[in-house]
């Protein structure tokens, strides 16, 4: 087991190189002046040079990338042009409302999609698997913002039970408040985060529904299945003690890939409901062509990605032992 993580782990040191190459150039191609943003429209052609000068745009981009990645070696990611803050304060101070709500929303979209594709399996062919599987098509052909924005006309605007936009108190301080006898903080918090987390959750639970949906029904055909059911074991313990089990390995990697997916899908989720986290951050620095502060928040993206993943492969190896000594 030890050796199967190591290897993992050294994976990471390649991943990590290549994440930091592609970032940069991607960044290269984006249209537009950073210097002549920067200044306004009235700038001068003096002016911009000598801007462009300052912050190292004049030099050649294979130099640029070698400083930028000392830096980075040095826990240095730069300092935003438009800010004049280190990128790295920022998005510490966005992060937490990222997690939070991907966290959050993708706990949301792995029980809703188990338990839509658990139920649909075992009722293969009846009416619980047909409205299932209709509700799952819809949760996959619904876009993020279409979604966000219908449930907000719903349950914001017309009904009024949740609030339209913003964060509210962190969900850590409302569970600490909780415990200490004050669950107005915590409900606070899950008000805020409903609205956004179902719509950045929808898509991810109609995709885990149909796959786990697929998986169980090939496990529920194996020959152990109908053996345990021949001894008289419980069809609901043969379900979730011995078939769902065996069909969670697609799950886990879909459920890990989905987290990713989850992260880009803030992007959209958090400009629409006014989330203080790095979705709404990313769009005001794309707008504002801030390079160090893209190319931070797109590693961190990155890097939390690959955390995930890591954690999923570990977990396969807990799920399957066969994987470890592969």
């Amino acid at each position: 087991m030890l050796s199967y993580i190591l290897r993992r782990l050294l994976l990471l040191i390649p991943m990590a190189i290549g994440m930091v190459v592609v970032t940069f150039c991607l960044l290269l191609i984006i249209p537009g002046d950073p210097a002549a943003i920067l200044l306004g429209q009235d700038a001068t052609p003096e002016a911009i040079a000598t801007m462009r000068q300052q912050l190292g745009l004049e030099n050649p981009w294979y130099l640029r990338l070698w400083d930028y990645s000392i830096a980075l070696l040095q826990g240095d990611m730069g300092r935003s042009w438009f800010q004049n803050q280190s990128v790295a304060s920022i998005i510490y101070e966005r992060l937490g409302a990222t997690i939070e709500l991907a966290v959050v929303a993708l706990i949301i979209a792995t029980m809703v999609g188990m338990f839509l594709g658990v139920v649909a399996a075992v009722r293969q062919g009846g009416l619980v698997d047909t409205l299932a599987m209709l509700v799952a098509q819809l949760g996959v052909s619904m876009p993020v913002y279409w979604l966000g924005l219908l449930l907000m006309l719903a349950f914001a605007v017309n009904l009024g039970w949740l609030p339209a936009i913003g964060r509210g108190a962190p969900l850590s301080q409302g569970l600490l408040d909780l415990m200490s006898g004050r669950p107005q903080t915590l409900w606070d918090s899950l008000s805020h985060m409903a609205l956004p987390a179902l719509a950045l959750a929808a898509n991810s639970a109609a995709i885990i529904s149909r796959l786990v949906r697929s998986s169980m029904l090939e496990v529920l055909r194996e020959d152990f299945v109908r053996t345990a059911l021949a001894k008289g074991v419980a069809p609901r313990r043969v379900v979730y003690r011995h078939a769902l089990r065996n069909a969670l390995l697609p799950v886990l990697s879909v459920i890990g890939l989905r987290f990713g997916a989850l992260l880009g899908g803030a992007v959209l989720t958090e400009s629409i409901f006014a989330w203080p986290g790095l979705g709404q951050l990313t769009v005001a620095a794309i707008s504002q062509r801030d390079f160090p502060l893209i190319q931070g928040i797109v590693l961190t993206f990155a890097i939390i990605f690959a955390l995930v993943n890591l954690v999923v492969d570990l977990l396969y190896a807990v799920v399957d032992p066969r994987v470890r000594l592969s």
